[in-house]
């Protein structure tokens, strides 16, 4: 089993994250969270504070001379915009010179300023933020380092961005992801992408913002991670769960989930084939995601998420009302992007990655990288 816990606020220090299970003598290095971290700040649409939101990356625990020693993970990214900061994100005891009382819908500001008891929106805002996705991305790089040894790989692509749809074929391949991390919208398909650039434009040049759907395609996945005995260990299940609390995520489905409701059973299966050459089951479609019963089938893993528009716009319009007075106002503005939805497929990797990995834990174990290996290569071996 992996576990991993992130703490830190958006304009504080740092953020933490800490990655409990990882086994002993898998290599990783700063260079690899922080390829990782990089390619979070990609996309069209977004703001000018990701050319200052850099990333100071530092292992404060369970990592000696570039392999992970079993013990927790503990990775630091400092705030290089600390400074700045300091006086109003203090954790001395004092108060704010500027309180922010005008929650901004679309957001956690008012609920959770209801539910802590808070009348300044900062208290829930600073948590809330999705620069927490940094820790999620650093804890996501050793998940994909580990699952590289099992000859597993995660990519992700952007689908849609507003009114703007990229054709179902052809899928990139892990050997695309630079094709992909190149294109500004992280679209695959040329046409697509440019279409896509046009629904950015249209949105910022009316200061607003843009949602749009995320494709995470896992390859080389074995077969078997999940079970079907239990409600809570279903794959399907803690895929979904772990692509809906990325923040401002909307809607999952796994393969052809929502379609596949609109048909008869005749098309919505995916028929089982036998691979002579390679010795295994294969199936003829995606239409399940690669997923049958709450297990992986060992085919190709299919999931899609779609992501609202940003609640923060750059020409504040939606209504709202002032906490301490009552009155109707407009929502106060943080710095935003016109649309984070290319970054949030880095974002949806990793959370992929890290249930997969996870999942790869439990069903193979081992205290060690070398244990663990063996472990699925004796699985696998069995299964032919």
């Amino acid at each position: 089993m992996l576990r991993y816990l992130t703490a830190g606020e958006s304009h504080g220090p740092a953020l933490v994250v800490v990655v409990e299970g990882m086994p002993a003598g898998l290599p990783i290095t700063i260079d690899a969270i922080s390829d990782e971290l990089a390619r979070r700040r990609l996309g069209f649409g977004r703001g000018p504070r990701m050319r200052f939101e850099r990333d100071d990356v530092e292992f404060i625990g369970g990592v000696r001379h570039g392999i992970t020693l079993g013990s927790p993970v503990s990775i630091i990214i400092h705030n290089t915009e600390w400074p700045k900061w300091q006086e109003e994100m203090s954790a001395a005891p004092g108060a704010t010179e500027k309180p922010l009382h005008q929650p901004r819908p679309g957001h956690a500001d008012l609920v959770g300023m209801q539910k802590y008891g808070f009348d300044d929106a900062r208290n829930v805002l600073e948590r809330a933020s999705a620069r927490e996705t940094a820790a999620r991305v650093a804890a996501g790089a050793l998940a994909k380092e580990l699952l590289g040894h099992l000859g597993t790989s995660v990519i992700s692509h952007v689908v849609q961005m507003g009114k703007a749809v990229a054709p179902g074929e052809p899928r990139p391949t892990p050997a695309d992801l630079d094709t992909v991390d190149e294109s500004p919208v992280r679209c695959f398909d040329e046409a697509a992408a440019a279409a896509m650039i046009a629904e950015v434009e249209g949105a910022a040049k009316v200061g607003d913002s843009l949602g749009g759907v995320v494709e995470v395609l896992g390859y080389g996945v074995p077969a078997g991670l999940g079970s079907h005995v239990h409600w809570d260990r279903r794959i399907d299940g803690l895929l979904a769960q772990a692509l809906m609390s990325i923040q401002a995520m909307k809607g999952v489905e796994i393969g052809d989930g929502f379609r596949v409701a609109g048909v008869r059973g005749s098309e919505a299966h995916d028929e089982i084939l036998w691979d002579a050459e390679a010795g295994t089951y294969t199936r003829g479609s995606t239409r399940a995601g690669g997923t049958e019963g709450g297990m992986t089938t060992g085919d190709l893993l299919v999931a899609r998420v779609a992501m609202k528009p940003l609640a923060t716009l750059n020409r504040p319009t939606l209504k709202t009302v002032d906490v301490q007075t009552k009155e109707p106002t407009v929502s106060f503005k943080e710095r935003t992007d016109v649309t984070a939805v290319p970054a949030s497929g880095v974002v949806a990797e990793t959370m992929v990655a890290l249930v997969l990995a996870s999942e790869a834990l439990r069903k193979f174990g081992g205290d060690s990288l070398t244990e663990l290996v063996r472990n699925h290569r004796s699985f696998v071996d069995s299964l032919t």
